[in-house]
């Protein structure tokens, strides 16, 4: 596989830290370095409030990470937040997962991982010969 993609849908947060731009953004910050990734962007972070429905406010954030990038949408009214990390190395899910769910302090924590690019050769020699598969031969 090409690397594991960890969702958490949490619940009962602490509205205070979704609501605090700086929190969050300190959170992207920090998360890389918990779980041995490597950051090659700032965080990103901003407050969204939508006019349609006001009530669906809440901050939304990103760092990209060498390994591939994590991405944040807190929704304070709610109490609630979405967290994804998708990495094309293995990471400690547990230590990224109690990580991000004691620092939001959720009550609730709904987990879910995939195995991304099953089919994605990461070894030279596989995707050589993979390639070499897929060219057509040309009879003379």
């Amino acid at each position: 596989m090409f690397g594991p993609h960890l969702t958490l849908d949490l619940s009962e947060c602490n509205s205070r830290k979704l609501s605090d731009l700086s929190f969050i953004y300190n959170l992207l910050d920090e998360l890389p370095d918990v779980i041995a990734m490597h950051k090659i962007t700032a965080p990103y972070a901003f407050i969204y409030r939508p006019q349609e429905n006001p009530a669906e406010w809440g901050i939304s954030g990103f760092v990209i990470i060498a390994e591939s990038h994590i991405s944040i949408h807190t929704f304070p009214d709610k109490a609630a937040a979405f967290v994804d990390i998708f990495s094309c190395k293995q990471f400690d899910l547990n230590k990224a997962i109690n990580y991000v769910a004691s620092t939001l302090e959720a009550r609730k924590a709904d987990k879910k991982l995939s195995a991304r690019g099953k089919e994605y050769p990461k070894e030279v020699m596989n995707a050589r010969e993979i390639v070499a598969r897929s060219r057509p031969t040309i009879a003379h």
